[in-house]
């Protein structure tokens, strides 16, 4: 088949699966509404219809995603793409994992695809241009070789310690599990068995290793005009915010806005802002208004009503259903063994259970985290996402799609800092459900980000980036002098803004941090911190003449005071 009719098929496929989706009824509503509006005139009806739909909320970011979801769906089901499918890494007792589907069996060519995606330009706006970049398909590619990397870990160490993937737990050992439910941190090594053979499937620096290699094919750095582009660790081109446009999208954390974290803290009488802010918090919860909480949220939230409107923002409501629902999980907990629940008992067992302040909620991490990976409805994120839960197929059913299942079932393999995404959460919500529902939305609205390469602008990679550009812009002599001793700020970095600073800022400086990651509805302000903390130690660093004394000067943040680092490097930062 020729390029052009691969593309006049492709074309048709998409436009059929297309019009039974809820985006084509928004679309299809949004462009009768518009014939009401003013600006709309007969003689030049479809390009004004277009313009207007061009500039909705479902226009440049929808069309494109749903495009390329469906794009993607295609693959499984195609008999050309079984035929020549990659074997399965390894067999276990219990099931297979599949690799992530091969780039060459990417539905479309790559001529095909961004041909195709040219039609839809003026539909799309300028955003096709970034997000169905070269750069884009590149992020795709390089999370599925990554995802690969993982899974053979993974599938190593099953072999190597003869650990099944999965298994049906013994009754007695269900009934003792049953037990010793809220008591499983004290349980050594009871029901976990021994974990000193399971190592963690990969770290952030290793993750970090990844991103470094990243390479747009379309791009050639050469023809920057900038040379401090080439000092930094990140060499994709990816558009950030710098200074200026940081303080238009953050405007509410300006020097002189009221903010918990800074004015709460000042010897200040309590009636100038901090009482009245506290009346104005209370009545968003009463009235029950998520946007006023997300508003509200961008100042900080009050200690008494953090965990409330948290909830609030994140629709959490834990609803009589959200508690039948996590005991299903517990019960799933109970009847089956996985793999994975070895590797989130190693893990709270290096991080959370030696930090002095969440090793008392260890029974809790360890309850919400097996709970998380039995949680089919995480596997909602994999629509936005670049990333592609991993497949398996249960042994003796064969390779046939009836057979294939995702492992584990929320399709997230734990690496190592995994559960200090939960355990901030702990000093809110002391209820395992609650907690849970709160957890489980904060990782598909954020936390997934973290550890996924995409060129997203809340992304891991475009973090990175916008760290690394703050800080050539703004201490371009401090940077250079890390560099030119071995110590890439980045190296350094790249651990906090990978856990969203989870275990290093003491709990009260972490949770107004994520008070603003929920108000803006971004991880950006991470790096924003990231930069503010090694312009804070700008001076020490200029002193330091190796990576290990750079590491030292930065080892201890828990003293930091979130709030005034921000503002100081966003709003009094000489440009």
């Amino acid at each position: 088949m020729d390029e052009g009719s691969e593309l006049s098929l492709s074309v048709a496929h998409i436009v059929r699966r297309l019009k039974g989706t809820h985006l084509h009824s928004q679309i299809e509503r949004r462009a009768k509404e518009c014939l009401h509006q003013p600006e709309i005139r007969l003689d030049s009806l479809r390009e004004d219809v277009r313009r207007f739909l061009r500039t909705s909320a479902c226009g440049p970011r929808a069309i494109p995603r749903l495009l390329w979801s469906i794009s993607k769906s295609r693959w499984p089901t195609c008999a050309r793409h079984r035929s020549v499918s990659s074997p399965p890494i390894s067999v276990t007792s219990s099931l297979l994992i599949l690799p992530p589907m091969p780039p060459h069996l990417l539905p479309l060519s790559t001529e095909a695809f961004f041909s195709f995606f040219v039609l839809f330009k003026d539909t799309c706006g300028g955003g096709v241009r970034l997000f169905f970049s070269f750069l884009y398909v590149t992020c795709c590619l390089t999370q599925a070789c990554w995802e690969k990397r993982v899974l053979k870990s993974l599938n190593s160490m099953s072999s190597e310690l003869g650990v099944p993937l999965a298994r049906m737990r013994p009754a007695a050992e269900q009934k003792e599990l049953t037990s010793k439910w809220n008591e499983m941190g004290a349980d050594e090594p009871g029901l976990r068995g021994d974990l000193t053979s399971f190592r963690p499937v990969y770290a952030p620096k290793d993750f970090l290793e990844v991103l470094i290699s990243l390479r747009n094919p379309n791009y050639d750095s050469s023809e920057d005009v900038g040379v401090r582009s080439h000092w930094g660790l990140v060499q994709v081109p990816l558009d950030v915010r710098d200074i200026p446009q940081l303080r238009r999208a953050y405007a509410e954390l300006n020097l002189t806005s009221g903010q918990l974290g800074i004015d709460d803290h000042a010897h200040i009488d309590p009636d100038l802002f901090e009482n009245e802010y506290l009346q104005i918090g209370k009545k968003v919860v009463v009235e029950q208004d998520s946007a006023a909480a997300q508003q509200y949220s961008r100042r900080g939230c009050s200690t008494g009503l953090r965990a409330d409107l948290w909830a609030l923002i994140l629709n959490s409501n834990n609803q009589p259903q959200d508690a039948m629902r996590y005991e299903q999980l517990t019960a799933g907990v109970v009847q089956h063994d996985l793999l994975v629940d070895s590797l989130i008992y190693k893990d709270v067992k290096l991080t959370a259970s030696n930090d002095d302040y969440y090793f008392v909620f260890e029974d809790f991490l360890y309850q919400v985290l097996l709970c998380f990976s039995r949680d089919t409805a995480v596997l909602e994120h994999f629509k936005y996402n670049s990333a592609t839960p991993p497949r398996s197929f249960v042994q003796g059913k064969g390779e046939e799609e009836e057979g294939a299942v995702v492992y584990p079932p929320n399709g997230v393999i734990p690496f190592h800092g995994f559960s200090m995404y939960v355990a901030p959460l702990c000093f809110l919500y002391n209820e395992p459900s609650k907690l849970y529902s709160v957890f489980r939305e904060m990782y598909i609205r954020y936390f997934f980000r973290l550890h996924s390469i995409s060129s997203s602008s809340s992304g891991v990679v475009s973090l990175c980036l916008q760290f690394e550009r703050l800080l050539q812009t703004h201490l371009p002599q401090l940077f250079y002098h890390l560099r030119q001793i071995g110590a890439q700020p980045l190296r350094i970095a790249f651990k906090w803004m990978v856990r969203a600073f989870s275990g290093y800022l003491s709990t009260d400086q972490l949770l107004l941090l994520w008070d603003r990651i929920l108000g803006y509805d971004s991880l950006e302000i991470v790096a924003v911190l990231a930069a503010a903390v090694f312009a804070f130690r700008a001076e020490n660093l200029m002193e330091v003449t190796s990576l290990g004394s750079a590491e030292a000067v930065l080892a201890d943040l828990s003293t930091l005071k979130v709030m005034p680092l921000i503002q100081i490097f966003l709003f009094a930062t000489a440009i």
